[in-house]
């Protein structure tokens, strides 16, 4: 059973930076694409970014483009969201994400409990 575990969030003011990780276990970590989704109070979750099996290729909301990196360590079971330049607007809980595929063309199979980011003006 896929077992997704983030850390990393916290309060941070505007402008200022996080890293979100999000350890992986109960499968082969580097065969499937991995995503980060954020649900703000009152909003449906959307995915943020998403990234393929191999972390060759990755996809951005338009919202976090530029701003928002997302990368993994296949050694390490570990995928990441580096967030820069953060707004008050990305205050959420953000979730960790698991595909049944090498890209991100499906509903993601496993989620995370999820981290609060909470961003001060």
């Amino acid at each position: 059973q896929v077992q997704l575990v983030e850390s990393g969030g916290g309060l941070v003011q505007a402008g200022g930076s996080l890293r979100l990780s999000c350890a992986a276990s109960g499968r082969t970590f580097s065969s499937y694409a991995m995503g980060w989704f954020r649900q703000a109070p009152g909003k449906e979750r959307e995915r943020v970014a998403a990234i393929n099996w191999s972390g060759r290729s990755t996809s951005y909301a338009d919202s976090v483009k530029d701003r928002f990196t997302i990368s993994r360590d296949n050694a390490k079971n570990t995928v990441y969201l580096q967030m820069n330049s953060l707004k008050p607007e990305d205050t959420a809980v953000y979730y960790c994400a698991t595909y049944d595929s090498r890209w991100w063309d499906l509903t993601p199979s496993a989620w995370g409990k999820g981290t609060l980011v909470t961003v001060s003006s």
